[in-house]
């Protein structure tokens, strides 16, 4: 009976010492996680542009990023070349907001926002947009374009949006 306490005793103490001091490895990154039933399938077409905007929202085309990625996709060059034509023929200046999803910290996100506002700018440059019409501005995780916890949010969330400098 006592050898049986021990082993049962020894058990625990193992199961209690791996759970305390076990491998902490990542979680591998999926696409998918479980379904907020988010109403968003395609792209919001409109955007609040909430407290402290740079200005108002210009009528030029959401460019869209990869998971924790701020090199704009190939399927999203067209779109900043487009934009990139539009604002030459524009008068005044025109701030690149960039955003992030929820996941990560607020730092992390506000950097990464950042990167995506300068490497758009930086594309609209190499178009022949004049540099001193731009200016950035990183938003982060702070303005999210659609509500949910989800992919199918998410993916509306990491962008580059245009408005009006001021």
């Amino acid at each position: 009976m006592r050898a049986s306490i021990a082993r049962f005793t020894t058990a625990v103490a193992v199961v209690i010492a791996l759970g305390a001091f076990g491998c902490k490895s990542k979680p591998k990154e999926t696409t998918q996680t479980s379904d907020t039933n988010s109403e968003w399938k395609e792209a919001p077409t409109t955007r609040d542009s909430g407290a402290g905007g740079a200005g108002r929202k210009l009528d030029l085309t959401t460019i869209y990023f990869d998971f924790d990625k701020y090199d704009i996709r190939a399927d999203q060059r067209d779109a900043a070349k487009a934009n990139a034509a539009r604002v030459k023929d524009m008068t005044g200046n025109v701030v690149v907001e960039g955003n992030t999803d929820e996941r990560g910290s607020e730092e992390y996100n506000l950097a990464l926002g950042e990167r995506r506002a300068n490497t758009v700018k930086r594309y609209m440059v190499d178009m022949g947009v004049p540099s001193s019409r731009l200016s950035t501005v990183s938003f982060g995780e702070s303005r999210p374009a659609v509500q949910g916890h989800d992919e199918s949010a998410w993916k509306f969330n990491r962008r580059a949006d245009f408005s009006s400098g001021n």
